[in-house]
Parts: structure tokens; sequence; C-alpha cells
């Protein structure tokens, strides 16, 4: 169920969905898992509001667990050719793709108790069973392409060397408001 508001209009009160009405005062949500459907609405969203008011900002709140890299970078990309400027804001946690997406903000706010998590990429289960040690080589290769893909946006975006990059990409790195701010992770934290 979506939430509703109740809104005075010309008409008197109206029920309204909030998504919409927040919508209408360029704010918009990232709170699933980052697929094709969703990296999709996401890019149609951006879409309407750079058409409706170019160079405005935007704010894109995240609390995502993360998701396909491919429909990730198609969203990463789109901002960064947007004339509006992006504003992320990360509510609960921006994990493994979301944290990416995090990155893409120009301006990049955490709530005092919300995290990122960053990690190397990994194969998807089992894509590379049954496959031939040459398959599976061609495989690991697109993978480490990825991962030096990932690790130059989480280095650029953050300032962070490539090899503190790779230091904090090895495992599964949760990253709390505070560190994020001192990493050049975040820009600020909202209190």
């Amino acid at each position: 169920m979506r939430p509703n508001i109740l809104k005075e209009t010309m008409r008197g009160m109206q029920t309204v969905v909030l998504e919409d009405e927040m919508l209408l005062n360029r704010e918009i949500f990232l709170t699933q898992e980052i697929n094709t459907v969703t990296s999709t609405d996401l890019i149609k969203q951006l879409m309407y509001l750079e058409k409706t008011k170019p160079g405005e900002p935007v704010v894109l709140y995240i609390n995502s667990p993360g998701g396909d890299v491919n429909s990730g970078l198609a969203v990463y990309d789109y901002i960064g050719i947007m004339k509006s400027p992006v504003y992320t804001v990360c509510v609960g946690c921006a994990a493994s793709m979301g944290a990416i997406l995090f990155l893409a903000g120009e301006k990049r706010k955490m709530l005092r108790n919300s995290r990122v998590m960053i990690h190397d990429p990994s194969f998807a289960s089992g894509s590379v069973s049954g496959k031939k040690p040459h398959e599976i080589q061609e495989r690991l290769n697109q993978l480490l392409d990825v991962r030096e893909k990932l690790a130059s946006i989480i280095a650029e975006r953050s300032g962070m060397s490539m090899k503190q990059v790779y230091r904090k990409t090895k495992y599964d790195t949760y990253i709390n408001a505070e560190d994020a701010v001192k990493l050049g992770i975040a820009t600020e934290i909202l209190s």
C-alpha cells in the first residue's frame, strides 16, 4: 500500500499519493534492489524532472541493498549527464550498487545512523557452474574489469586512492556516517 496524504485543492480536499507530491518537490526514492525495472523507473523520474525544470536540484533518497551492476551504472551515467544537480541522501543503508549511486550525488548527505556498504563485485549465483576453464577465465576477466570500474568511481568521487579502495572493498565494508565523511564518501551528516 502506498501512503497517501490529504491536500486542499480548488476541488476541495483530495487524496494524493505521497510519492507524487514529493516528485513535485523534486524528491525521489530508491528503496529496493537495483534491477532493470527499478533503474528504468528511476531514470524516467530523473528525465521527467530534468525536462520540467532543467538546472534545479533533485534529491535522491537511497535505502537499497544494491543489485545489478549494469542497471546501476545506467542510472549513475544518466545522473552524470544531467544539467540538474542531484543530491543524494542515505537513509538506512546504501549498499553495494546503492553505494555507487549514493556517490553519484553532487552533495552526498547521510542521516546520523545510516551506513554505506562497499565491496568487490561477485559472480551471480551459478554463473560459472558447468563452465570450462577458459570460459571461467573469461568471466573472471570481465568481473575484474567491473571491479576496476567500480573502484575507480569510488576513488574519483571520494578522493581515496585506488589502493585504499581495494583494501576497503576486499570484504563487505560497512561505513557509518561519521567515517563516510572522513573518507570522502559522504559530504555531510544531517542532524
